[in-house]
């Protein structure tokens, strides 16, 4: 049990140390991010020409004949998206489904808190590393598809929740442009949690204007790090046993935007054995790697204020970015929670504010491992949200 907490608890510090990521001093000499080792399946190659595709257009597609869901068949989608730049790539979202459609579609974003390719749900669905995927079953009786998709990308990136939100739409469209699965017309339900609900959210939020033909009919999202900088100020310089997973957030943002943020100046000795120790590791041995080092081991003090790491930074923070959930929202969060519930609920805020129905639930004395209970509160939400009914709200 004390594992399986440690794990629910990784994305909320993961991030947290994030924006100590960029701190200079003496430039050392420059190699540049750190990227995984390639995907030793074919599958997820790029191929054709991703720039004569369209967002969402899928690419290539397989049946996936093992699997842990009785009487469902699961497919794996590679298709066309974009990353934080606007730079085609192909990802791959995995369609679990009781059976052809139309019935409703669940996108299921899990925290994923990984560097190496090996770690993404369309690995980990099928080898036990996707523990949500417990739940999956109690949807496929409802008679829901479930999409999961790689929503870190093609690079691992982890942290880069802005690309995570357009992974996730374009993984929906890929699904209901897929023509064996019948989901063409099926209304759609975004979920996630921690790691997982900062792309959900990000879905949620820029779908009007990324992916305004998608008939989003609910979001449902808890243990929600709503800025990720905000937290690595309140984490300062203090040793922490889940520390790896704050630089492994460093490492994917660098893969990501390689251009603002360069690690190579701010890296201790031990910092660059670190980055390179981690950078095809999961979520275990990044935790084993970086027990309970600290922002000084790894990095030199100096411009935590650089403007591109910062004008970085808050484009991946549904606290600040311009757009707004406008759909039918639920949220949850422990009252004890280590990710700061004041932050979500202020964000929240933002949303009541632009006239979205908002179900705000604060579990009490949960932190952020044991506030994943919400998840039972979602799955009802998101059915009557697909059975069309009023959604509640309790905006303040």
């Amino acid at each position: 049990m004390r594992q399986s907490i440690r794990k629910l608890l990784v994305q909320g510090f993961g991030i947290a140390t994030v924006l100590a990521a960029a701190m200079a001093a003496t430039p050392a000499a420059h190699a540049g991010a750190i990227y995984p080792v390639s995907d030793p399946d074919g599958f997820y190659y790029a191929t054709g020409n991703l720039n004569a595709a369209h967002n969402g257009d899928v690419l290539d597609s397989r049946l996936v004949p093992n699997h842990p869901w009785p009487g469902a068949t699961v497919w794996q989608l590679k298709f066309r998206s974009t990353n934080s730049t606007g730079v085609p790539i192909a990802a791959v979202t995995t369609l679990i489904t009781p059976g052809p459609g139309p019935r409703p579609l669940v996108s299921y974003q899990p925290f994923v808190n990984s560097l190496g390719m090996q770690c993404a749900p369309s690995h980990a669905l099928f080898n036990g590393g996707v523990r949500e995927a417990a739940a999956f079953p109690l949807l496929l009786a409802r008679g829901w598809a479930i999409a999961v998709p790689d929503h870190l990308g093609p690079d691992s990136a982890y942290g880069a929740a802005r690309m995570g939100g357009q992974i996730t739409l374009d993984g929906i469209r890929a699904v209901e442009r897929f023509a064996p699965a019948g989901l063409g017309d099926s209304p759609v339900g975004l979920a996630g949690y921690s790691g997982g609900a900062m792309a959900t959210g990000f879905a949620a939020a820029i779908a009007p204007n990324y992916a305004p033909e998608l008939p989003i009919v609910g979001v449902a999202e808890g243990g929600v790090p709503v800025n990720p900088g905000k937290l690595a100020i309140q984490v300062g310089n203090t040793p922490q046993p889940l520390f790896g997973l704050g630089f492994a957030v460093a490492v994917g943002m660098e893969r990501e935007y390689p251009a603002q943020i360069q690690l190579d100046s701010s890296l201790t000795p031990f910092g660059f054995w670190m980055r390179d120790r981690i950078a095809n590791s999961c979520v275990d041995d990044i935790i084993t790697v970086g027990a309970n080092h600290s922002i000084g081991d790894v990095f030199h003090p100096g411009k935590e204020n650089d403007p591109d790491l910062i004008h970085t930074m808050h484009a991946n923070a549904l606290e600040v970015v311009p757009e707004l959930i406008r759909q039918p929202l639920y949220e949850w969060h422990g009252s004890n929670d280590q990710v700061p519930l004041d932050l979500a609920l202020e964000t929240a805020d933002r949303y009541c504010a632009a006239g979205t129905p908002v179900q705000f639930d604060i579990i009490p004395g949960a932190d952020h491992g044991t506030a994943m209970v919400g998840a039972a509160t979602a799955v009802d939400y998101l059915s009557d949200r697909f059975a069309g009914l009023a959604p509640p709200s309790n905006c303040r």
